[in-house]
């Protein structure tokens, strides 16, 4: 699990065969888990100045590969006691946005980024989303697309600031809007929806 709040810009310096060399300050562990862009991968190996990750296939099929070129975000994953800011990211890119358009203004820059349109349900006003792993709150949402407002600090502390008109950028909706869909929709033995009750006896276990 994750927050989307970002530890570091790190630096690619190779990925070939699945295999991910980064260069980083951060010092994991073999097993660690580490976002990369908003993608959870795995520790491999270690070296002086950084670590190997494996990006598998199913990722891949995903996520473009420009997403693991140049300076990436880069987070750990959170540990028991860690403060929890942000909000809860679990490192599993949805789809591949792309950013269409950006208007500056007085007190930031916004960015419209388009998604495929079976994605927009899980994209909600006021809500919460990772783009490149970064958490980040939406402000308006489109057809195919939404509007995100980012803040001076922001731009500063991330890759976001580099982002052109068609960037490609990894996008991880809202956790718990994915989840309650799959409630609502789910069918059971009957064919039959659950109901409002059950979602809310299902809530009340956790």
């Amino acid at each position: 699990m994750f927050t989307g709040l970002i530890r570091e810009v790190a630096k690619v310096e190779q990925f070939s065969n699945g295999e991910l060399k980064i260069k980083s300050k951060l010092k994991p562990k073999i097993g660690d888990s580490i976002a990369v862009n908003g993608v959870c991968l795995t520790v491999t190996k270690l070296f002086d100045g950084g670590f190997y990750l494996n990006v598998a296939s199913e990722t891949r099929s995903i996520v473009d590969d420009s997403k693991f070129k140049g300076e990436v975000h880069i987070e750990p994953a959170m540990q028991m006691g860690d403060r929890f800011e942000g909000h809860i990211v679990q490192g599993h890119v949805d789809c591949v946005g792309e950013v269409i358009k950006i208007v500056s203004h007085g007190n930031g820059i916004d960015y419209y980024i388009k998604v495929p349109k079976e994605q927009i349900k899980y994209i909600v006003p006021k809500g919460s989303i990772a783009v490149d792993g970064v958490s980040l709150t939406v402000n308006e949402v489109f057809d195919d697309s939404f509007r995100l407002t980012i803040i001076p600090h922001t731009l500063e502390n991330t890759l976001i600031k580099n982002y052109k008109t068609g960037t490609k950028v990894n996008i991880e909706t809202d956790m718990f809007a994915r989840y309650i869909e799959h409630i609502l929709t789910r069918k059971d033995a009957s064919k039959k929806g659950l109901s409002w009750e059950e979602v809310d006896a299902i809530s009340m276990s956790f």
